[in-house]
């Protein structure tokens, strides 16, 4: 066994260079030669389909082939931000995309993998929103939609939420406690590691009979990840 790293919520754009050129050389100096990268989500700091092929999309879909082609294999999972990335982006980055709830072996543990958003189980109006933009139905209606009208409601959502969410108490943002005993009960698992909140840290759980991992936020200086190797789970900074 080697090791993997895990990311979450580098929320690339354009407007934000810094972390696209730090994402690249974590990939071609940290992330080659390892056994595998897991993206938790929000990869991108929007999506709005795979037909998309504005920067940073094309040279992050390289970046990915490039690393996938040397033998690391990529996996991603879906955010609240990119949430309808499809085939056609994993066909053209070679990434496989996992499910909400992933169940992985690492360093020789059973851990779940997610997001993390729905944890938050405390912020009400985000799961409304949620369940209304993850509806077949919608999505079919909002991909029918131009890319230039699907960018422009993408951009007004954006927005919305931001000023929605900077009047919200902290412990309604963060995970909810039940929630995650739920999610780690029904996988069978003691260890879950999951971005989103962009509060990194190591929680003990269970009488330290388990634990969560929280994954963080990318900027141009600093960047967080996590590492499963035979020393075990450790969260570290690139």
């Amino acid at each position: 066994m080697g090791e993997s790293l895990l990311i979450s919520d580098l929320h690339l754009a354009g407007a934000v260079p810094g972390t696209l050129a730090r994402f690249r050389e974590f990939l071609e100096q940290r992330a080659a030669g390892t056994d595998a990268l897991y993206i938790l989500g929000d990869l991108f700091d929007t999506w709005v389909g795979d037909d998309d092929d504005n920067p940073p999309a094309p040279e992050v879909k390289r970046w990915l082939r490039a690393l996938v082609d040397s033998g690391t294999p990529v996996h991603i999972q879906h955010g609240n931000r990119d949430f309808l990335i499809g085939e056609a982006f994993c066909e053209q980055s070679g990434a496989s995309l996992l499910g909400e709830e992933a169940v992985v072996t690492l360093s020789g543990r059973r851990v779940l993998l997610m997001h993390g958003d729905t944890l938050c189980t405390d912020d009400t109006a985000y799961q409304q929103a949620r369940q209304l933009l993850r509806n077949p139905d919608f999505i079919r209606d909002f991909l029918g939609k131009t890319l230039a009208e699907r960018t422009a409601i993408a951009d007004g959502y954006r927005r919305q939420s931001g000023e929605a969410t900077s009047l919200l108490a902290a412990e309604i943002m963060d995970v909810n406690a039940d929630a995650v005993a739920a999610a780690m009960a029904r996988h069978g698992v003691d260890c879950l590691i999951h971005g989103h909140t962009h509060r990194p840290g190591r929680h003990s759980l269970q009488d330290g009979k388990a634990e969560r991992i929280v994954l963080g936020e990318w900027h141009p200086d600093r960047a967080v990840y996590a590492s499963a190797s035979p020393r075990g789970l450790e969260l570290a900074q690139w």
